[in-house]
């Protein structure tokens, strides 16, 4: 039986991930900030609830050894913790930007770090980064989150040339709008009414977000992407999640850089 390791896991793709691997039989090690106020994961045997957070490398260590001492072996990683910032860059506190950062990029970097020892000793294993269409195109006042993305895209197709030479692969999942709480607890929105330059691009991008919502998959439509990348075998890097995602990527194929700036600022009225 083969065992995949989740980051994020109380909520939205983590969750989804993790009850859809368990569900085809998978244990799973479904890693949290607060595992101790799960409930709906708690109670299965071959599911490990544990502690992990990106921003501390004893508890990336600690969830490692839980997880192989309690199931042999780690076949599978999703890098899947992670929020979106977005506001005028200008309003943002350094702590913040800094914090973007160091959540959807360095923790990822430190987790991956820790999977490749055991990849490579294993000479197998799959990593999976969720990055995002965000990783692909952008939209107004997402400067840090689509810059962790865009991260998380070089990242990882560099590091599939390592992941070659020990016998292991990297993935990366790319979801348009899912119906999750990222626009809740997931969400660190700026704004300062003070700078009356901004207030355009602000009202107009956050009365837009009901529409984009309106696409939305459901996480368990991303869970079946990640199994997919998981248990395909093929070299395959990018695998795209949701319609919107698939219908947002071809058009900006087919557009050069400027024109899919004035198609945005279109879009949102600028």
């Amino acid at each position: 039986m083969k065992t995949v390791l989740i980051t994020g896991s109380s909520t939205g793709i983590g969750k989804a991930t993790a009850t859809f691997f368990s569900d085809k039989g998978w244990n799973v090690v479904a890693t949290m900030r607060t595992p101790e106020k799960e409930t709906e994961l708690t109670g299965k045997d071959n599911i490990l609830v544990t502690k992990l957070d990106v921003l501390d490398l004893d508890s990336i260590k600690a969830a490692f050894q839980a997880g192989i001492e309690k199931f042999g072996k780690i076949d599978v990683v999703v890098n899947n913790a992670g929020y979106g910032a977005y506001g005028p860059l200008e309003t943002f506190p350094r702590e913040n930007i800094v914090r973007q950062f160091d959540t959807n990029v360095i923790g990822l970097i430190d987790v991956t770090r820790e999977a490749l020892p055991h990849f490579r000793q294993n000479r197998d294993g799959v990593l999976i980064n969720i990055s995002s269409i965000g990783g692909k195109v952008t939209f107004p006042l997402g400067a840090l989150y689509h810059g962790t993305k865009f991260a998380v895209e070089g990242i990882s197709e560099s590091l599939s040339y390592e992941f070659s030479q020990i016998g292991a692969k990297i993935k990366i999942v790319e979801p348009g709008a899912i119906e999750t709480d990222f626009a809740g607890r997931s969400f660190d929105f700026r704004n300062d009414e003070s700078i009356a330059e901004y207030q355009k691009i602000t009202g107009n991008l956050m009365s837009s977000f009901g529409q984009i919502l309106e696409n939305a998959s459901p996480a368990s439509l991303v869970a079946e992407v990640i199994y997919e990348a998981a248990t395909d075998s093929t070299d395959t890097i990018r695998y795209l999640a949701g319609e919107d995602a698939k219908t947002m990527l071809a058009n900006r194929k087919q557009v050069t850089d400027e024109e899919y700036v004035e198609g945005i600022k279109a879009m949102f009225n600028l």
